[in-house]
């Protein structure tokens, strides 16, 4: 695989937010741009590594570069520290009420409120953590900007080195190689404490270990979850050697997920999945409760990675139709 050079990482970072009939020839104009640059300070006898890196330098913010090229105003309090707002807002909402909302969700569900309520709950904490997001992020801008600290510069200076590396179309190797690995480990974990146990015997009243799940989910609903992730497995195999995620696959891999996720919850629900005698046995005093909790977590925890799957594989494939 050929490494990327900082050119290439500039021109991927520049030509990101270009609508996508100007991106070629636009991409082509700035490398071209560029590469006479270097060329000119190489024969003023800079090594080609310095020369790349001061044009990259002197040409500044890629984003910024971009704007210029589509006439793209960059502000909305002003366009001094437009791209330094931009991106702490991005990061603050892709982090903050997700957080925020499993915190909540978690809260209500450990005090017993009804699905409904803690539903409505969530909602309003999300909206609420936007605006004040937004709100607050804003206003402290507003002030740096109109108390002129920083006069002439941005809060953070830009350098080649924030440049990112571009993100891949395709699917790696490793990629489903990964994924193969994973499910691999999943169900030899199950299959180890179905027959093994996690909770060794000299702990146990029976000197027998005892399991994480219930064994009375053996053998059909294990074997069913199997199958299902032997689909997956297919399903990365699949995804290789097209060679990009497409819709179908997408709703292929959804299927999947929910397939997965909605009995396990289900079970979970019915106080099913998980072995009702682990806890009390590996702490006999407060059993039920850590009991209660470590399924409420789970199930939490089953939910969101199906969201997390689902989710991703569908932005890949949307990606991938651009």
């Amino acid at each position: 695989m050929t490494a990327t050079t900082l050119t290439d990482r500039y021109v991927a970072a520049a030509m990101r937010t270009v609508p996508e009939k100007q991106r070629d020839d636009l991409g082509t104009e700035l490398r071209a741009s560029i590469d006479d640059q270097v060329d000119a300070r190489v024969e003023n006898g800079e090594p080609h590594s310095d020369a790349e890196r001061a044009v990259l330098t002197e040409l500044g913010d890629p984003d910024k570069l971009a704007a210029g090229y589509t006439d793209r105003p960059l502000y909305l309090i002003g366009p001094r520290y437009y791209l330094d707002w931009w991106r702490l807002l991005k990061l603050l909402l892709w982090i903050v009420p997700a957080c925020a909302a499993f915190g909540v969700a978690l809260g209500k569900t450990l005090a017993g409120d009804g699905i409904g309520e803690t539903i409505g709950t969530v909602v309003v904490t999300l909206i609420s953590v936007v605006v004040h997001l937004v709100f607050w992020t804003t206003l402290v801008f507003v002030i740096v900007e109109r108390s002129g600290a920083g006069v002439g510069k941005n809060l953070t200076e830009w350098t080649v080195d924030q440049l990112p590396e571009p993100s891949s179309r395709g699917v790696g190797f490793s990629d489903m190689i990964g994924t193969l690995v994973f499910l691999a480990i999943a169900a030899g974990a199950i299959i180890w404490d179905l027959t093994i146990g996690f909770i060794p015997a000299y702990v146990t009243a029976d000197d027998a270990p005892l399991s994480f799940l219930n064994p009375g989910l053996w053998p059909w609903w294990i074997a069913g979850l199997f199958v299902l992730m032997a689909l997956e497995a297919i399903l990365a195999v699949v995804v290789y050697l097209v060679g990009r995620w497409t819709v179908w696959l997408a709703v292929a891999n959804a299927v999947l997920a929910l397939a997965v996720a909605v009995p396990a919850i289900f079970l979970l629900a019915q106080g099913q999945l998980l072995n009702p005698e682990y806890f009390p046995t590996l702490v006999p005093d407060e059993g039920e409760k850590v009991a209660t909790i470590v399924g409420i977590v789970t199930g939490f925890a089953i939910a969101g990675v199906a969201l997390w799957d689902i989710v991703d594989a569908s932005l890949k494939a949307a990606r991938s139709r651009r």
